[in-house]
C-alpha cells in the first residue's frame, strides 16, 4: 500500500476555470479539495481568455428575457459539430446542455457574478438552432486587491496590455470608437470605469481574469487550498484504479491520495513540439505559433496515456489566424478579416474562405487550403481607404506602428501586380480575384463564400458602413499586404472522456478514480468553435459534472483511511 503524505477526497490537477470549479462542486456537499498548478500564476487559459462562456438556455440570459431551449441547441450541435466521434456523443452534448445551466447557477448562488453578452452571436448563427442574439456570459468587473497577496499570483488577463478595464463583449466597440456613435458611448464608458476604478485605487479585472478571480476568492473562502508551483509527474494507481498523485510542495516530493478521484484539468499540448508534431496530421504545426498559456506542455495528458487512456482530435486546435506585424498574437490588423475593404488569399491570388467566420473555421480552411496551394502562410490585402478609416494605434485611425512598414512585415504597393510580387503571390490570379470581388463587394456581396450573411460576422464588422458591415470594394490605391499565420490560443484534442468526464481506457471503459476536462480532453464541441467562451464552457461544465459524479459514486466516508 502507498504511504501518503496528505490525504483529501478530490485531487485537481491545474487552477484554470474548469479546475476551479471543480473546486467548488467538491467542496459544495462537504467534500475536501486540493488544486494543483504546476506553475507560479494561477488561472491557466482561462485566466487569460476572455472569460466568456458559451452555455445554452444559462439562466442569465433567461433573466434579460432572451430566449433559448435545450432543443435549439441540441439541434445546433448536431448541424455544425455533426458526427465526429465519441468525443460529442449524444450523451456528452446532453450532459454539457443539461449540466450547464446547472453550473451557472450554482456559480451565481457560490457569488459569482455574470452578465450577458446581447450581440455577441453564435458563431454558425446562421445554421440550425444558431443564436443571433448570442448564448454567451461574462464576469463583471471585479476588484482584484479582494485578493490580497493572491493577486500577484494570477496569470495576466486580456485586458493587462491594454490598461482598460473592457470588458470582452465591449471590446469589439473599442477599435471602432470612430465609426459610430454607439462604439464611441461603449468606448467612453470603459475610459470612465477605468479612471473612476484608478481613482478610487481598484485593480479592476475583467475578462478571464475577473472569472478566476472570482472563483479563486470563493475557494479560498471555502478552504480549498491551491498549491502553485507543484507540478504532477505521477498518477498513482492501485488494483486499477488511480487513487492519488505525486506532486511537488516547496521543492520535495508530496504523495497525495485522492479518495474520490483525480481530476485532470492541466489544459492541452499547445507548447509541446514533439508532440505536436507527432499528432498534427493534415493539420501540422510544431508549436511555433501559439499563444496559449504557456503551461500547455501536455505532461499530464501524457502520464495518462501511459496508463492506457485513450485519446482523440490530437490534431486539433483553437485555430487564431494572426497577421504577421510582430510580436505573436498582437496584430492591429488581427480584425482586419471582419471589416470592408479585405481578404486572405493563398499563393495563388485567390481566395479560399469567409474570411468572417470563426477563427477556428478560417485557420481549418487555411491547413485545408494549403494540401492544393500554398496557405500556410496566406496572405491579408487591403487597400488605402481601410487603412485611414480603422485605428492601428490606439485612438489613431490611418497610422501603423511605425516599424511596421520599415520592418518590412507590411508590405506596399502602387499597383496590385507590384504588390503580388512582392508577396510572391501569382499577380494574375490576384487581380482577378480582387476584380470579381469588387464587382460584388460594391452591392454587399459575397457569391462565393458568403461572408456577411450571418449575424456573427455583421456582429464583428464595421458598425457605421453604409453597403455592408463586412464587405467594400479594394480599390484605393496604394494596396497593403501582410502574411497570415494559423496561430492558435491552445489545442482542443486529448484525453477522451464520457457523458461523466470520466477518462476511458483503449476498449472504451471508464479508468477508475480518473476524471478529465478541458483542453486536457478531446473537446465536446468537435472541430467547431460553437459560439465566444466554447472551450472554457466545455473546461467548466465538465468539471462540475467531475466532481459531482466523483461525490456520488465514491462518498468521502466511503473510501479508506478517510478523515
Amino acid at each position: 500500500m502507498t504511504t501518503w503524505d496528505l490525504s483529501v477526497d478530490f485531487v485537481i490537477v491545474g487552477s484554470g476555470g474548469g479546475g476551479m470549479v471543480a473546486g467548488l462542486a467538491a467542496a459544495d456537499p462537504g467534500a475536501s479539495a486540493l488544486v494543483l498548478e504546476k506553475q507560479d500564476k494561477v488561472g491557466g487559459s482561462t485566466c487569460m481568455s476572455g472569460g466568456i462562456a458559451w452555455v445554452p438556455n444559462n439562466p442569465v440570459m433567461r433573466r434579460d428575457g432572451v430566449t433559448d431551449s435545450y432543443e435549439d441547441a441540441m439541434a445546433h450541435f448536431e448541424a455544425v459539430v455533426g458526427d465526429v466521434g465519441p468525443a460529442s456523443s449524444s450523451e456528452r452534448r446532453h450532459a454539457f446542455l443539461t449540466e450547464g445551466p446547472a453550473m451557472v447557477t450554482f456559480l451565481e448562488r457560490e457569488g459569482v457574478r455574470f452578465v450577458h453578452c446581447p450581440g455577441y452571436s453564435d458563431y454558425y448563427s446562421n445554421s440550425k438552432g444558431g443564436h443571433d442574439i448570442g448564448r454567451g456570459i461574462e464576469p463583471v468587473p471585479y476588484d482584484g486587491k479582494v485578493l490580497g497577496d493572491w493577486l500577484d499570483k494570477l496569470q495576466p488577463g486580456l485586458a493587462q496590455s491594454l490598461g482598460l478595464a473592457v470588458m470582452t463583449n465591449e471590446a469589439r466597440s473599442l477599435s471602432h470608437y470612430n465609426r459610430s456613435v454607439a462604439a464611441f458611448t461603449t468606448s467612453a464608458r470603459v475610459a470612465a470605469r477605468t479612471a473612476i476604478a484608478r481613482a478610487r485605487g481598484q485593480v479592476l479585472l475583467t475578462n478571464g481574469a475577473s472569472l478566476i478571480a472570482q472563483l479563486l476568492r470563493i475557494a479560498l473562502d471555502h478552504g480549498i487550498p491551491v498549491w502553485t508551483e507543484a507540478p504532477v509527474d505521477e498518477l498513482v494507481v492501485e488494483d486499477g484504479r488511480v487513487v492519488g498523485v505525486q506532486t511537488v510542495r516547496a521543492g520535495e516530493p508530496v504523495r497525495v491520495e485522492a479518495r474520490q478521484g483525480v481530476l485532470v484539468s492541466a489544459g492541452g499540448f499547445a507548447h509541446n513540439p514533439q508532440m505536436r508534431g507527432e499528432y498534427g496530421g493534415e493539420q501540422p504545426n510544431n508549436a511555433r505559433w501559439s499563444i496559449a498559456n504557456p503551461g500547455d506542455t501536455g505532461e499530464v495528458i501524457a502520464t495518462a496515456m501511459r496508463l492506457g487512456a485513450k485519446t482523440d482530435l490530437m490534431d486539433e486546435a483553437w485555430w487564431l489566424p494572426s497577421p504577421r506585424t510582430g510580436r505573436f498574437g498582437q496584430s492591429t490588423l488581427d480584425q482586419a478579416r471582419q471589416r470592408p475593404r479585405t481578404i486572405y488569399v493563398d499563393a495563388n491570388g485567390r481566395r479560399f474562405v469567409n474570411e468572417s467566420n470563426s477563427y477556428m473555421e478560417v485557420g481549418k480552411a487555411m491547413y485545408e487550403r494549403d494540401k492544393t496551394s500554398r496557405a500556410v502562410p496566406c496572405w491579408l490585402i487591403f487597400d488605402d481607404r481601410y487603412r485611414k478609416r480603422y485605428a492601428h494605434l490606439r485612438s489613431s485611425p490611418g497610422r501603423f506602428p511605425r516599424d511596421l512598414m520599415k520592418s518590412g512585415r507590411l508590405k506596399q504597393a502602387w499597383t496590385l501586380q507590384d504588390l503580388a510580387a512582392m508577396c510572391h503571390i501569382d499577380a494574375d490570379g490576384l487581380t482577378e480575384t480582387i476584380e470579381h470581388f469588387n464587382q460584388h463587394a460594391a452591392e454587399g456581396k459575397d457569391p462565393d463564400y458568403g461572408r456577411g450573411e450571418s449575424a456573427y460576422n455583421r456582429a464583428l464588422g464595421d458598425p457605421n458602413h453604409k453597403v455592408h458591415p463586412c464587405l467594400g470594394p479594394i480599390d484605393e490605391p496604394p494596396y497593403y499586404a501582410c502574411e497570415v499565420l494559423p496561430g492558435d490560443i491552445g489545442t482542443c484534442g486529448g484525453l477522451l472522456t464520457d457523458e461523466h468526464a470520466r477518462v476511458l481506457d483503449q476498449s472504451d471503459q471508464p479508468i477508475p478514480g480518473l476524471y478529465a476536462t478541458g483542453n486536457s480532453t478531446a473537446t465536446v464541441m468537435g472541430r467547431h468553435y460553437l459560439g465566444p467562451g466554447a472551450s472554457i464552457a466545455n473546461s467548466m461544465v465538465f468539471g462540475y459534472v467531475a466532481a459531482r459524479h466523483a461525490a456520488a459514486v465514491t462518498p468521502a466516508s466511503a473510501r479508506p483511511g478517510a478523515r
